[in-house]
């Protein structure tokens, strides 16, 4: 992208949020959702704006490099901070708990060695407390990294995703918006789309993202990019668009993990089960995350293979055991793992634990169908509504409403629901969407 490129306005154009018939499926809990990855080098910290055209972001060392500078270098504090969020990213990308543990004794070194102006270090411990799930502590730090460093993108970046996770998302733009005026990059870019994308407007979403793969200057950005373009045709019941665009990274990255499950993804939409299967083992061959082995599980039950399914199954609880550990809050999949093929009670305090730290429509929406599952259908409505408060398109979240509404008698909303969700995505999951179809069909026979 050129460096003078206007930056996207990404400021909300109404004043008033309305629910509107749309819907999602970038998976809204998994980051994802921090849109885009963020990355630390010694010496950068952004304390002041640069002249001339922006470069490129210094290339990320390994952790076995950055290993070797501390330890030859054991004052160098940016190296410390660089070693953290290379620890944060390997815990984000493997099931790996310990990682957290690694990258905050390299934060703690790095800020006992310069204490005050360590932008760096700030950015990575709010990366660090986001990736825990401690929002609240992640604002923390962005604040205090956007004050270190007011001119640093990354540290913006930081910010919007703690407020976007903290459900303040008129803050979230703001903070999206500056970091697109310091550098409109692939990761500022991302972040850009997805403010659209919470709002409902897939459209300025994908046109966002497109100019994010444009501006890609690595094959990891160019990765992330393919990943959420597919996610965004999907999420509008364009699955031959979604396959389009996953085949496309993977000729540019094959065995690529989260490309082979947005392709698997597309494939079940499809109908390609077999495909989809394949693409679900290989990916999880690389890396078995939480929400590869929930998709596999539920399309394998979805095809009668239960015993193939009860095997993902043992695996999440058995991920899910590993997090209790920590006392880490839960994710939006394995609250709905629980509240799907567990105990609905359980799923629905994993639920308000979560909400507590992370009041984001996903966590929303989770927290409403554990308490449906639970039979508590009143407290399900209010969250339920919550989910869908800034008009994102989900189909799986307008389901979700559609069976509570049904629950309380209301089958007008739930026909109203179960229609939006259809409409958006008739294959939005290999269990739901057809019971959706079950459900409207006795709905409508009835009425």
């Amino acid at each position: 992208m050129h460096p003078h490129a206007p930056a996207p306005d990404v400021r909300p154009r109404r004043t008033r949020r309305t629910v509107r018939s749309a819907v999602a499926a970038l998976a809204l809990g998994t980051v994802m959702f921090t849109a885009g990855a963020v990355g630390l080098s010694p010496g950068d910290d952004g304390q002041k704006p640069a002249s001339g055209p922006a470069a490129p972001p210094p290339a990320r060392g390994s952790i076995e490099a950055l290993r070797a500078r501390v330890k030859h270098l054991p004052g160098d504090a940016g190296a410390w901070a660089a070693l953290g969020m290379a620890y944060v990213q390997q815990a984000r990308t493997l099931p790996d708990p310990a990682a957290y543990a690694r990258a905050e004794q390299a934060l703690d070194r790095s800020l006992a060695v310069q204490k005050d102006g360590n932008a760096n270090a700030e950015i990575a411990m709010g990366a660090l407390a986001a990736a825990r799930h401690d929002f609240p502590t992640a604002l923390t730090w962005a604040r205090r990294a956007t004050t270190t460093a007011p001119y640093s993108s990354v540290a913006y970046g930081v910010l919007a995703d703690a407020y976007t996770q903290l459900g303040r998302y008129d803050d979230s733009y703001t903070a999206v918006q500056r970091m697109n005026d310091l550098r409109p990059d692939a990761s500022a870019l991302a972040r850009a789309s997805y403010t659209f994308e919470l709002r409902g407007d897939t459209e300025r979403a994908r046109e966002l993202m497109q100019r994010s793969l444009t501006a890609a200057a690595t094959t990891g950005e160019q990765s992330f990019a393919r990943v959420c373009l597919s996610a965004l045709y999907l999420q509008d019941g364009d699955a031959r668009g979604a396959l389009a665009q996953a085949d496309q990274g993977l000729r540019t990255t094959p065995g690529d993990s989260a490309l082979l499950e947005a392709r698997a993804r597309a494939r079940t939409a499809l109908g390609d089960s077999p495909g989809a299967v394949r693409d679900y083992e290989a990916a999880i061959a690389v890396v078995p995350l939480p929400h590869y082995l929930l998709g596999l599980g539920e399309l394998q039950e979805s095809l009668g293979h239960r015993a193939e399914a009860d095997t993902q199954y043992a695996l999440l609880r058995a991920q899910d055991a590993i997090r209790r550990t920590g006392n880490t809050p839960a994710d939006t999949d394995a609250i709905l793992f629980e509240a799907d093929h567990g105990s609905p009670a359980r799923a629905a305090d994993m639920g308000e634990e979560s909400l507590r730290t992370r009041p984001f429509i996903a966590v929303h929406d989770a927290y409403a169908w554990a308490l449906h599952q639970a039979g508590r259908d009143e407290q399900a409505l209010t969250q339920a509504d919550q989910a869908l408060a800034l008009g994102t398109h989900s189909a799986l979240f307008h389901y979700h409403r559609a069976v509570i509404r049904h629950a309380l008698g209301d089958e007008a909303g739930a026909d109203d629901d179960l229609r939006t969700a259809l409409r958006l995505d008739p294959h939005f999951h290999p269990l739901h969407a057809p019971a959706a179809r079950v459900l409207l069909q006795q709905i409508d026979t009835t009425s």
